[in-house]
């Protein structure tokens, strides 16, 4: 058994099929057939089940592939590392919107000036998202504000982060000193996506308070979000940090919460097996040191 192999093995548990593998590898789709068919014998299990032209991993498939997931990109990145100097390290770095748009420039900034020659590549998207592509080794590390949940991934605690109500500047709750949870009953909310960590925090917190809104925006945009609120399609929740500059020039109004306050922590998260390269560690330092 090679790496080559064990690329081939998760091209085809990726794409499902032989001959999308095949396109992916830009091999032959009998070369493919051929590399799972050696696996086969090698450990003298079946890894897929060939099921009305669909490919099914088994349960030693399964287990293969949790292997390969760690195996192949430690590999890929021994090779980087033999091939190339110290000055060409880089680091993937996951982070969710609202750690993208108000903290990540500064964090990759500092990095990178102590560092010199490392260089980080950012990827922004929401939770759920973050940790799928960490738990496959396409992210060496996120930053992330909602609830993980996979056991495989470790967690570290950076700074806290608090969410506001907030309202355009037409809306009848603008003048509100404050509000109770109550008040939200049956208010129109623009909402970020499912997967998100803001989302969910939002919808424990309802869902505690026995608190029913109407969604009547979904955006996955901070941006399209605060322009849906100032132009009066309804409220929002959203990180403190993100509304500043509209709230000084009353073009958004926050509403304080009687006796309540919506804080959440962002978390350094990463796979509890992840290799500790020299990026990896470094930045991990930059991190703890922000806790």
């Amino acid at each position: 058994m090679t790496i080559r192999h064990l690329k081939v093995f998760l091209a085809v548990a990726d794409t499902g099929k032989m001959s999308l593998a095949a396109k992916k590898l830009y091999i032959a789709q009998p070369t493919v057939s051929q590399t799972i068919s050696e696996l086969e014998r090698t450990y003298g299990v079946l890894l897929f089940e060939r099921l009305a032209k669909g490919l099914y991993l088994t349960d030693a498939g399964h287990r293969l592939l949790t292997y390969a997931r760690h195996i192949v990109p430690l590999f890929e990145e021994m090779e980087r590392q033999m091939q190339y100097s110290s000055q060409h390290l880089s680091l993937h770095v996951g982070a969710t919107i609202t750690v993208g748009i108000c903290l990540l420039t500064d964090m990759i900034n500092r990095f990178e000036a102590e560092h010199p020659g490392m260089r980080i590549h950012a990827f922004v998207d929401n939770t759920s998202v973050i940790e799928e592509k960490i738990l496959k080794s396409e992210l060496d590390l996120g930053i992330v504000e909602g609830q993980v949940k996979h056991p495989d991934l470790l967690v570290v605690p950076m700074m806290e982060d608090e969410l506001v109500l907030v309202c355009g500047p037409q809306h009848p709750f603008a003048k509100k000193k404050t509000i109770k949870a109550a008040d939200l009953s049956g208010q129109d909310f623009i909402l970020r996506e499912r997967g998100s960590g803001t989302r969910e925090f939002f919808e424990q917190f309802l869902s505690q308070a026995s608190v029913q809104i109407e969604e009547k925006w979904v955006c996955h945009s901070s941006a399209a979000i605060k322009n849906a609120v100032m132009g009066g399609q309804g409220m929002t929740v959203i990180s403190r940090r993100l509304v500043k500059r509209e709230a000084t020039q009353k073009k958004l109004y926050i509403l304080p919460l009687q006796d309540r306050t919506l804080t959440r922590t962002f978390r350094l998260i990463y796979h509890k097996d992840k290799f500790l390269s020299v990026p990896f560690s470094a930045f991990i330092g930059q991190c703890r040191s922000a806790v």
